[in-house]
């Protein structure tokens, strides 16, 4: 008796392992898509600044490039948000 028991116990634990597994599989997944998507991004980032043979390290060392990156992002969102606003009256998505 305490045999058929036991191999209820260790079959519903074998059921919750392997859907343990496949949650972790997914999350795996999901963790890889992102991370690719992340280098493709950051690949085509260096691709155009030796393209156009811009030296970060040597920019950014320069004085006054910290207060201008911070000003070229401020007019970005000053544009995005523009765009997101026109496009909503307008009706647009």
């Amino acid at each position: 008796m305490s045999d058929d028991s036991t191999t209820v116990t260790e079959s519903d634990e074998v059921l919750t392992l392997r859907a343990r597994v496949a949650e972790l599989e997914a999350q795996l997944a999901e963790q890889s898509r992102a991370t690719n998507a992340l280098v493709a991004r950051s690949q085509e980032k260096l691709y155009w600044l030796e393209r156009w043979n811009v030296d970060l390290d040597r920019v950014m060392a320069k004085p006054g490039a910290i207060p201008a990156l911070e000003a070229l992002k401020s007019v970005r969102s000053v544009i995005r948000w523009v765009r997101v606003t026109s496009r909503r009256v307008r009706g647009v998505r």
